[in-house]
Order: C-alpha cells, then structure tokens, then sequence
C-alpha cells in the first residue's frame, strides 16, 4: 500500500491517479474530506499532529510526503514524520521539496526542507526527492478574477521561470515510488520554457478568445494577498525568486524527460486540460 498525502492538491490527485491506473493500493490523506477514484481509501489527518498518521502508515510500503504551508512555519516538526514512517515499517519515501533548496540555500525556508532532506536521507528509508520550480497550476489564483472582471493580478508582470506542469511532477513522483532505479535519485523540474506572468495571461486570454487586462502587484501587494495562505517567510522567498530568478532558476531541466521519456509539458498544455476554470 501506498501513501499519498496532500491528496486533493495539484501533485496528490494526478499522483493518486496514475498510482491507480499502475494497479497499487492506494492510501490519500488530507486535512479534509476529498473525493478519491474508486478503490482508493481516503484517511483525513493533520500533518502537524503526526502521531495521528501511525495507523494510516503501519503496513504501508511507501510514502509521497507533500509539506503544506503550515509545516515552513516556525515550530512546526516535519522531520517527525520521517521517524513516524520509519518506525511503522515504510520502506521508501518520496519528498517533495523545492527548488529553491539548490538554488537558494540561505533562504529560511529552504533551509527548514533542507533539514527534512537530511533526516530522509539518514532515515535508513529508501527515498528520493522532488524538486520543482514554479507551478503552471498557480495561475489558477487569477481565474476567478478572469471569469468575473476579465483581469488578472501578479507581481513582477516581464519576469519569467519555466513553470512546470503538476502533472509532470506527480509522474516523476509515481516513477520514483515504484521504480528502484530511482532510490536515492534527486530530482529538479521545470516546465520546457521561461514564461512571464504577462505571457501567461496572455496565453489564457487567446485560448478564451476574449481580452484578459494584466495588472502588476507591488511586492508589498503580492506579500500581502500570499501571507493569507503561508507563512511570511516562504512569501518572501517565493517573491525573491520571482523578482530576480538566477542562471539555475532559469534553467531548463532534462529531469522530467529522463524519468518519463518525454519532454516537459508546456503552460498551454497545462491550460487546455483547465481551461473551464477560466471560463
């Protein structure tokens, strides 16, 4: 059996989907109730409380450990759940991590998954790390705004990163559960093109056939509307890379194509599989 947390977010669905369709048990956890395909058991759980995730990991053989918002603040025990996973007898771990633990060490909370990269790797687990950039799926926070006034909201509007596609990092993920080749793999993805947030919107705008308007958030503003959702300092470490994205922040990786055989998946074919959300 695997486990799957963070199973209603952009990763979790696709990943518990294409765990289905490889024929494993399927175990998804999240804060709240989701829907799940058929066959699969759904346990909700608080990751901050991880002793409530022991009976849930007893037995199971692997584990996809997604770290939502809450667990970068201060104080929070993410590592517990590595020795919660080791001590019920899991056998691999795959860690999404971040990007930004290579290309941005010092930021704080690179540093905080830097640790919880550290204790997988001495867990005595076997595991493996995903490490994507940005995500296409972020542009779904404009669509309610697109759907109702026809705009669209973000900082640093000509500044772009090769977003990736959540559905490639969840088939990474799947290759990496299920595959011994990639014990001890680390691996970094990216979308197969810079693209800017006006390029985005643009983008959304031609596939609607209608006009998209960009408006261009202060720093201060974007802090502002991302400090709702996350703690303040994984805001400000998102916006340094977004205001100035470095030579390997802008690199284009060859990882998803050497895990899946296939080229990274485009922004506009990331849009078409969610183009209703626009609507």
């Amino acid at each position: 059996m695997i486990v799957v947390t963070g199973a209603t977010g952009n990763v979790g669905r696709p990943l518990t989907q294409a765990l289905t369709e490889a024929h494993e048990e399927v175990t998804t956890v999240s804060r709240h109730s989701a829907e799940v395909p058929s066959g699969v058991r759904h346990v909700t759980a608080d990751l901050a409380e991880p002793a409530g995730l022991a009976a849930t990991l007893y037995q199971a053989k692997a584990l996809f450990l997604l770290l939502s918002g809450d667990l970068h603040a201060p104080g929070a025990r993410p590592t517990d759940i590595i020795d919660l996973a080791a001590a019920n007898g899991v056998r691999r771990v795959v860690l999404l991590s971040s990007q930004g633990v290579s290309t941005r060490p010092l930021g704080p909370t690179r540093v905080a998954l830097r640790v919880v990269e550290d204790a997988l790797r001495s867990s005595g687990m076997d595991w493996a790390i995903v490490r994507p950039g940005g995500f296409a799926s972020n542009a779904l926070a404009w669509a309610d705004s697109i759907r109702t006034q026809g705009t669209a909201a973000a900082p640093f509007g000509d500044i772009g990163v090769p977003v990736v596609d959540p559905a490639d990092i969840a088939g990474v993920a799947a290759a990496c559960l299920l595959d011994d080749q990639h014990s001890g793999g680390v691996y970094e993805l990216t979308g197969p093109e810079v693209i800017t947030p006006r390029q985005q919107v643009a983008t959304i705008a031609a596939a609607l056939g209608s006009p998209v308007r960009f408006h261009e958030l202060t720093r201060d503003e974007a802090k502002a509307g991302m400090a709702q959702f996350v703690p303040s300092q994984l805001a400000d470490d998102t916006l340094d890379i977004l205001a100035a994205p470095n030579a390997d922040e802008l690199r284009i990786s060859a990882d998803v194509e050497r895990v899946l055989g296939r080229g990274p998946r485009s922004f506009g074919d990331w849009l078409d599989r969610h183009l209703a959300a626009f609507r």
